[in-house]
């Protein structure tokens, strides 16, 4: 967890990119990705029918977007139980993501994985045990073709579809982490890691392939996503394994070039191009005032002409690191703070920059064997 410099609270996330909205649940921004959106507008599409009013359609979907959005609420709560504050939930069109503040341990991951299925698995049972009492449940058959009337029926098991979906054993699916947590109780983590990637990428691969020969582009897209996903985890995991026992103070960028409050989008830009850093701290009086990151740099470029000052392009509320914090902490933090990050130490003096490009550069020294 990062230490903060005194009298400052932690920054909130910069968004994941392509995310829309920004709504908070227990405290936790939750961000709908692009693709998710195009997802609901075209089930919405082909979901009004003869036999189902659009309202119960656009209401079944609502529905499903609650059932995911709560199984990630199940990881984000048991995850505080352990003290790992979530960064933000991102929804995406196979499910959501919650970003954890750290790497759980092997058992910790063990509860924090099961309690999203187990959500979905108790909000069918309700539905389920609630439609058994009042009206019957209906045949499998019968809810082939969605009608207003089977609506509750098939809410009920698009719950229990997600959660045998999500403990599939693969990662990064719940059930890939339930497996990799069952490893690393008795393998090391990066064995671990690595055995339940490459469980997520093979079935992906199945995916994909029997989405082909059925024609099934759904599934393709599913398999797509599952891949990247799997492959994403692995190497996120590999570069937490590589920067184990490292501070931040090991991999900071010493050597950089900050800009005054009163300095212009003309002079960021061009000290943009006369030396290699892609971003800059703001100093007003010796004292950091914001962060300007190269894409808002740009932005206000193009809106507010290079006369505008950094003081209003700047970032106020930027990821303060110190240099003592661990390394593999300050990787998911990182990735959600724009991929730069401010060090201070404990009186609040810059000393340094972390970077997801110098960061990339010392994970590859690490792995080369050049950096001990």
């Amino acid at each position: 967890m990062a230490n903060p410099v005194p009298n400052n609270d932690k920054p909130s996330p910069i968004p994941a990119i392509g995310t829309l909205g920004g709504v908070r649940l227990f405290g936790v921004p939750v961000r709908l990705h692009f693709t998710f959106v195009l997802l609901l507008v075209f089930l919405l599409f082909i979901g009004v029918g003869d036999r189902q009013s659009g309202l119960m359609t656009a209401l079944y979907i609502l529905a499903l977007f609650a059932s995911v959005l709560l199984h990630e609420i199940g990881h984000t709560l048991v995850a505080r139980r352990y003290g790992i504050r979530t960064l933000e939930i991102v929804m995406y069109p196979i499910g959501g993501i919650s970003r954890p503040e750290r790497q759980p341990a092997a058992r910790e991951e063990l509860w924090i994985a099961l309690a999203g299925p187990m959500v979905n698995l108790l909000l069918a049972a309700v539905l389920l045990g609630w439609i058994a009492a009042h009206q019957g449940l209906l045949a499998l058959k019968e809810l082939a073709q969605p009608t207003d009337a089977n609506l509750a029926q098939r809410i009920a098991l698009g719950n229990l579809a997600l959660c045998v979906f999500n403990l599939l054993p693969a990662y990064p699916m719940d059930g890939g982490r339930i497996l990799r947590s069952f490893l690393a109780l008795h393998r090391p983590e990066q064995e671990a890691t690595r055995i339940a990637a490459g469980a997520g990428q093979m079935l992906a691969i199945l995916m994909g392939l029997a989405g082909l020969l059925g024609g099934n582009f759904m599934l393709i897209f599913i398999a797509l996503f599952v891949y990247l996903g799997a492959f994403q985890e692995g190497a996120a995991a590999r570069s937490r394994i590589l920067t184990a026992g490292y501070t931040v103070g090991a991999a900071m960028i010493t050597d950089f070039r900050t800009l005054p409050h009163d300095a212009t989008i003309r002079d960021a830009g061009d000290l943009l191009l006369k030396t290699s850093q892609h971003d800059f701290p703001v100093l007003h009086g010796g004292a950091v005032i914001g962060l300007l990151l190269r894409a808002a740099l740009v932005r206000a470029m193009m809106s507010q002409g290079p006369d505008a000052y950094v003081a209003g392009a700047m970032q106020r509320d930027f990821l303060r690191l110190t240099p003592d914090l661990s390394l593999s902490d300050a990787l998911p933090q990182l990735s959600t703070a724009g991929g730069c990050a401010l060090v201070m130490d404990a009186g609040g003096a810059l000393v340094g920059m972390l970077t997801s490009e110098h960061l990339s550069e010392f994970v590859l020294l690490r792995q080369a064997g050049l950096k001990s």
